[in-house]
């Protein structure tokens, strides 16, 4: 399920989430020690950001020399384009040059740009930037932005939540590498999927167990749990990097047990002690619920959680499909529920039909937790969450 404070987010298009230092500093870590040269070079844009505020900012323009960098461009969203516009007050930064102006302040997006030692230094850094402000109020849908997008090599951010589809599908058609943050129920998009699928995105280095921390100027408006106090960070679950930036962790083999083993050894309870791992009521496949439990011996295909591509390596794992998203050419669906109907725990019938678990991944029985489907011979049958097709590839068996 989405994250709530994410939902809300997108909800209210309340998009003004602020990435941490240490996370942007160690997700671009890891592209370096694959690639120290990956940024030499290299025009990086930063588009939907707030540069006298952004992190992603600050960390590569203090880093400007020490990636070689051609050219960093970063813009921002107006004032009056946001949800967000209380209390409002720019920045000495921007008052203080002799450009600034009252009215476009709120009504135009900003553009930094970084290329040369401007202060004479001796040194290129955060200090060299120089700004104005753009025509327009900063969208990235505009013929404006979209010039900067085409001049510009990778792009890097943290997109609004609530436009993340149309942010990479902005970046797709241009062919561009990025490094973006996203919610990974974002995987099971049909505009996501085929991109993972074809190898023409993957998933980054990753934030600390799915645990991402933000600053937001309306973090009082989330509850216990997920606003802080103490830091006024705020804390969203299943955050992810999506990239096509190659880097080194996707390259690493999962260690995994035999099919034996997993049964006699396994921690999950799931697993351990049965006698086979389940099989799907409609897909030729296999139930592996947990990522760490894929054995390593079994030639078949697996339904195994998105998460999984946390840990995927293309060099081990052939993924053929994703439930849902129409995966019928290499998994094919082998039976349809529409003679079905749902039932909730307590045996009360909800009124809709077994076509709604169709191409679910479903499983005989029922755990008495969820809601289940039947027919009228009883066979009872119940479905799990979405659920990716995998094999392994023959090269690494």
């Amino acid at each position: 399920m989405p994250n709530a404070i994410q939902t809300k987010a997108k909800n209210a298009k309340n998009d003004e989430f602020y990435t941490q230092y240490a996370d942007i500093e160690k997700e671009i870590s890891a592209y370096l020690e694959f690639d120290p040269d990956v940024f030499r070079g290299k025009t990086v844009f930063l588009p939907c950001d707030d540069p006298e505020w952004s992190n992603f900012t600050k960390y590569f323009a203090q880093n400007f020399e020490k990636f070689g960098l051609k050219k960093l461009i970063s813009t921002s969203y107006a004032v009056n384009s946001k949800n967000y516009k209380d209390g409002y007050q720019p920045t000495l930064f921007e008052t203080s040059a002799p450009y600034f102006d009252k009215v476009k302040t709120v009504n135009n997006g900003k553009i930094f740009t970084l290329t040369h030692d401007k202060t004479g230094d001796h040194k290129v850094n955060v200090d060299d930037l120089e700004w104005h402000y753009l025509e327009g109020d900063g969208d990235f849908r505009s013929n404006e932005i979209k010039k900067l997008r085409d001049e510009s090599d990778i792009i890097i951010t943290n997109p609004p939540f609530s436009l993340f589809r149309e942010f990479l599908a902005w970046i797709i058609e241009v062919e561009k590498q990025f490094v973006i943050i996203g919610n990974m129920n974002a995987i099971a998009y049909k505009e996501v999927f085929p991109l993972i699928e074809n190898d023409k995105m993957w998933m980054g280095n990753g934030f600390n167990a799915g645990n991402a921390y933000f600053s937001t100027p309306f973090a009082k408006d989330y509850g216990e749990g997920v606003y802080n106090p103490e830091t006024g960070l705020v804390k969203f679950r299943n955050v992810c990097w999506f990239t096509n930036l190659d880097h080194g962790r996707r390259h690493q083999p999962l260690p995994l047990m035999t099919m034996a083993d997993n049964l006699k050894f396994s921690k999950h309870k799931e697993i351990k002690g049965k006698k086979s791992y389940d099989s799907y009521d409609n897909y030729d496949a296999i139930e592996v619920p947990y990522t760490d439990s894929i054995p390593s011996d079994y030639d078949g295909v697996m339904g195994v959680p998105i998460s999984f591509l946390n840990k995927y390596s293309p060099e081990q794992f052939e993924i053929l499909g994703i439930t849902q998203r129409g995966c019928h050419d290499k998994v094919p669906d082998t039976k349809k529920y529409d003679d079905y109907w749902e039932v909730q725990p307590n045996g009360k019938k909800t009124g809709s039909s077994g076509g709604k678990t169709n191409e679910n991944p479903n499983l005989v029985g029922n755990d008495g937790k969820k809601n289940y489907f039947t027919n009228k011979e009883g066979v009872v049958i119940q479905s799990v969450y979405q659920r990716i097709f995998i094999r392994h590839r023959k090269s690494t068996k």
